[in-house]
């Protein structure tokens, strides 16, 4: 069991329990998160070509801004588009 804390305003942590990774991406659909930080496109644009080599279904998403968590609409998207996420968080 992982524990998250949120640094919002949360009195007791959330417990979450671990998803399994995937052995393989191949077949999956891989959502790649721009958090909007600078320079973050340059890391996702590169990974996004390596999957994209070897056959892999990419997809891409950005928030409106990193200073924020994603909102709803675009959560929910990623979580019924993608299988696995990838986001960036680079500076």
């Amino acid at each position: 069991m992982t524990k998250v804390l949120d640094p919002t305003n949360e009195t007791k942590p959330t417990e979450i329990p671990r998803v399994e990774r995937p052995s393989s991406l191949k077949g999956l659909t891989v959502g790649l998160l721009d958090i909007s930080k600078p320079r973050g496109n340059r890391f996702l644009d590169r990974i996004e070509e390596r999957l994209t080599e070897q056959g892999i279904k990419v997809l891409r998403f950005k928030k409106p801004t990193f200073t924020k968590p994603a909102p709803v609409d675009l959560r929910h998207e990623i979580s019924t588009k993608c299988d696995v996420v990838i986001e960036a968080l680079a500076d």
